[in-house]
């Protein structure tokens, strides 16, 4: 039986002003296993992005309840939050957030050094290399992003997520700024790393894109509705 990476039970997300509250998510459930390839599509505004706020411990959830690989992480603190974002989560962006001034291997190698579990400067080197290897860019290790291509950046952004061998990859709308044929080449990239066993969770309002994980949800007004496939048979 597949570990439990993810389960959120009734999360709530509610923005309040002196006249009314917004129900960014309105009761949300999900459960994520080691290996899934989950897709979260939706209208503009449906509280996608909330929701991989919440997952990726960048925000708290109003009520309800978040465990992370056995671990009620609903309301830790900053610094606990910080702690299991670095170890166990891995981020990948539509923007790079890659820093100019940086080689490429010195962006990747960021949250080892950030970390807790310090780490050797062989070991660093060695996950390096190994991420590099995985997305075909050891050839680029000591360029500077602003001498790589959107596609190629957005490769290296997939390699520093990967560096640390976190749980699971959170990926937000990957595709955004890349065209078609880079945006083609990154999602067969992730693919291939499922395949691997990297377990992902992805939020995408490219219908294509969607399709190609395992699991498809589709959230509307703050809840998980059905599947996709369930959306579209409706409709």
């Amino acid at each position: 039986m597949k570990n439990t990476i993810i389960k959120l039970e009734d999360i709530k997300k509610i923005f309040s002003t002196e006249e009314v509250d917004t129900y960014a998510l309105a009761g949300v459930d999900l459960e994520i296993f080691e290996g899934d390839y989950v897709s979260i599509s939706g209208p503009s505004g449906c509280g996608k992005s909330t929701l991989l706020s919440i997952l990726g411990l960048l925000d708290e959830p109003t009520s309800g309840s978040y465990t992370l690989n056995g671990k009620c992480v609903s309301k830790i603190n900053k610094s606990e939050s910080a702690t299991i974002r670095s170890d166990e989560i891995g981020f990948i962006f539509q923007q790079f957030n890659l820093i100019d001034e940086l080689s490429v291997e010195d962006n990747i190698s960021l949250p080892l050094r950030y970390s807790d579990k310090n780490y050797s400067e062989l070991e660093i080197e060695e996950r390096i290399h190994r991420c590099l290897k995985k997305v075909g860019m050891e050839h680029r290790r000591k360029h500077k992003p602003n001498q790589l291509s959107g596609g190629q950046q957005q490769r290296i952004a997939i390699a520093r997520a990967l560096v640390a061998d976190p749980s699971i990859l959170l990926v937000d709308e990957p595709t955004g700024n890349l065209d078609s044929k880079n945006g083609d080449i990154i999602m067969e990239m992730l693919s291939t790393l499922n395949a691997s066993g990297t377990t992902i969770c992805m939020v995408t309002h490219d219908p294509r894109y969607a399709d190609m994980a395992h699991k498809q949800y589709y959230l509307l007004d703050g809840k998980i509705a059905q599947t996709t496939k369930e959306f579209k048979e409706a409709v």
